[in-house]
């Protein structure tokens, strides 16, 4: 008898990757054998892209090269930028992302390659456009023009440019900037996964991205961080301990808490909770961080569970004036370098994923005329 399906897969090795590693006991995370402390606040969102994509963290000459190609890929074709409007108007963000990026393969001088370097100038287009692509939707739904983005500035530089329409502090964009690092790969999650199934059909990258969007979309995997900022908007300041030991008592969920593979703090969160303290400071009103806190300790207390990714990028992106319904959607931004690496990883050594699966229906049934049924 065939052993019992593992639900949700939990456990299941379902590749074999070179990219990021997690250490869930010790709460660590590698990226190509970098531990993310290491990588985070010291290393930029293009050398990480680029460590990602191409293997290796790269030297001045290699950053240069791949920072131009980044330049040269942000151009987004007509086929796109006639359609943003009416799918602003119709479409949430994630939808959008999802649409839009499909539409964006079409006009792609490649799309019908699969060959690596034609992958990595795709993945390399696919990591400078996303940031274009949330910007713009952004604008075109609220009415407002978009600043063009900066050939001297970073991904992050620009986008917090595009999405405030103000010049952001050094510091505020080397905050943003971890983050994208941050965010950048986490092994087989559920996103990373549906694009490696795609993949491995030797269907084409723009294909595979479309299927991490439409998965990240789902309120089980994207959508933690905006979950946990309008719970923050909707608490009394001074009521957080007990309204959450209430939610907790009530048997809801409180979002940005636990993870399946980590069994001690998210590493990542180590830093967000450190960016959000400072972030919230200089602001000159730190309630949202406090109120944050206050909940870690509640939860912590009463169900022994860590934060997240998700629970302290919340008040990041907040302070940093990131629109809420547009967190997801910043994560894409930064998850772009990891999918694409998984993309390019899963076609240089492809075999199609087909898993099997436990029939629990009905047997031996008779059928009958359908005027006897």
């Amino acid at each position: 008898m065939a052993d019992k399906p593992t639900k949700g897969l939990a456990d299941v090795v379902a590749a074999s990757t070179a990219l990021s590693d997690i250490d869930g006991k010790a709460g660590r995370l590698f990226y190509r054998g970098y531990d993310i402390h290491d990588l985070a606040g010291r290393t930029t969102f293009e050398e990480t892209a680029h460590l990602l994509q191409h293997g290796s963290l790269p030297n001045r000459a290699q950053l240069a090269d791949y920072g131009a190609e980044l330049v040269r890929g942000r151009s987004l074709g007509a086929l796109v930028e006639s359609n943003i409007p009416e799918i602003a108007a119709k479409q949430g963000p994630m939808e959008a992302l999802r649409t839009l990026v499909s539409l964006s393969g079409a006009e792609d001088p490649e799309k019908d390659s699969n060959a690596p370097e034609a992958n990595r100038r795709k993945a390399a287009r696919l990591t400078a456009q996303q940031p274009i692509l949330v910007a713009r939707y952004h604008a075109a739904r609220t009415g407002g023009a978009v600043l063009d983005p900066d050939p001297e500035l970073s991904i992050a530089a620009n986008f917090l440019r595009q999405i405030t329409g103000r010049e952001p502090s050094a510091r505020e964009v080397a905050v943003f900037d971890e983050c994208l690092v941050l965010h950048a790969d986490h092994t087989m999650n559920a996103s990373t996964f549906a694009a490696r199934v795609c993949a491995a059909t030797l269907s084409d990258m723009h294909s595979a991205i479309v299927a991490a969007i439409g998965t990240l979309k789902g309120p089980l995997h994207g959508g933690a961080n905006e979950q946990v900022m309008r719970t923050l908007e909707g608490l009394d300041p001074t009521g957080v301990a007990q309204a959450v030991r209430d939610k907790l008592a009530a048997g809801e969920k409180i979002m940005g808490f636990g993870h399946r593979v980590y069994k001690t703090e998210d590493p990542r969160a180590t830093h967000l909770r450190r960016m959000s303290h400072e972030l919230g400071e200089a602001s000159g009103d730190d309630t949202f961080y406090r109120m944050s806190k206050e909940m870690e300790e509640v939860v912590f207390a009463e169900k022994g569970l860590n934060p997240n990714v998700d629970f302290y990028a919340a008040t990041v992106y907040h302070y940093l004036g990131i629109p809420t319904d547009l967190f997801t959607p910043v994560f894409s931004v930064s998850r772009m370098s990891g999918w694409t690496a998984h993309v390019i990883e899963q076609h240089a050594d492809n075999r199609l994923i087909r898993p099997d699966s436990e029939y629990i229906g009905e047997r031996d049934q008779k059928w009958a005329p359908i005027d006897e049924r």
